[in-house]
């Protein structure tokens, strides 16, 4: 499995609460709507939560402050992912998004980026995995 991530920090004028009811809302229907043309196989929008231990694990490695959110887009295969740049469909499906993202993402502050899932255990499966 192939995961493109995009680690999202609103833009400065926004609050955390706007950053996501934007995110969520109008830029997640764009999503949906283009969909079936991105070739990936699952969209998740993983919204950072305002919470205790978010603090203490920072604290507790020196970390930066955290990213606003986590957009994950997963694909079956390398070839997928380049192909979603190629096809006209996805291409469109892909500049509507772009064309909204800077409504309220700083993107200048905001990495995006492919990876290879490499799971290492799911004990949803039953234990770890090779």
């Amino acid at each position: 499995m192939y995961k493109l991530f995009f680690c999202l920090r609103r833009r400065s004028d926004l609050t955390r609460e706007e950053f996501q009811d934007h995110w969520h809302g109008i830029h997640a229907d764009i999503a949906r709507r283009g969909a079936s043309a991105l070739g990936a196989v699952k969209y998740v929008q993983n919204h950072t939560v305002s919470f205790p231990v978010n603090d203490a694990l920072r604290a507790s490695r020196g970390a930066p402050e955290p990213f606003d959110g986590v957009v994950e887009l997963w694909f079956e295969a390398a070839d997928d992912v380049v192909s979603t740049f190629h096809e006209p469909a996805a291409r469109a499906a892909i500049k509507a998004l772009v064309i909204d993202e800077p409504n309220f993402i700083d993107l200048e502050a905001s990495p995006i980026f492919l990876t290879e899932a490499h799971p290492m255990w799911d004990a949803r499966s039953g234990g770890l995995e090779d």
